[in-house]
């Protein structure tokens, strides 16, 4: 991954996002490593975690990674996620952090000379060419070494430079260990 050592940088974590694609790949990710990797290549301004959460419940299964990420320097947008139940009566929960992603990208971008999103989400395509065309380069961290790949075709194709996460296994990823039952990501989160 080209990042220059001057660069003001920011990373744009879709933690839903994010889980799914290192899931298909067995991988878990280390945040500890993640954030020191992008801290040694540029200027890392403000590290971006997105995720929908469950209020209603006494405990959930994200909490401890969230006050962790929340402890160690990044920065927590988070939102409770809305229950519908679907046309078959299914209950269903969606959590989707586009907005708050593309607002906060816009919002410091002027302070910024790259950006960094963890998400292959076709709809971040507009995001990044609207930074883009304020001279901020963008890289995306996804995977299309997955079945199906997790990268939408035109995201990949408007960022400056595309990066697989199985390359950055070595760097920020740790051995995958067993998972909870009640996986907190098994749900659909993030998607309309």
């Amino acid at each position: 991954m080209l990042i220059y050592p001057e660069e003001r940088i920011a990373l744009f974590i879709d933690g839903a996002n994010l889980y799914a694609t290192a899931r298909a790949l067995d991988m878990e990710i280390d945040y500890k490593s993640l954030r020191e990797h992008f801290s040694q290549k540029g200027r890392l301004v403000r590290a971006f975690y997105y995720t929908a959460i469950l209020e209603d419940q006494e405990y959930s299964p994200l909490r401890p990674l969230i006050d962790w990420l929340d402890y160690n320097g990044f920065t927590l947008v988070t939102k409770p996620v809305k229950e519908f139940t679907d046309e078959n009566g299914r209950r269903k929960i969606k959590g989707n952090m586009d907005i708050e992603i593309a607002v906060d990208m816009l919002n410091i971008s002027e302070n910024l000379d790259h950006v960094i999103l963890f998400s292959g989400d076709g709809d971040f395509r507009r995001l990044l060419e609207a930074v883009q065309r304020r001279g901020v380069r963008a890289t995306v961290v996804s995977s299309n070494k997955t079945q199906p790949s997790m990268i939408a075709d035109e995201l990949r194709r408007q960022a400056d430079q595309f990066v697989d996460l199985i390359d950055l296994k070595d760097m920020i990823g740790r051995p995958a260990s067993g998972r909870p039952e009640n996986d907190p990501w098994d749900s659909e989160f993030g998607e309309d």
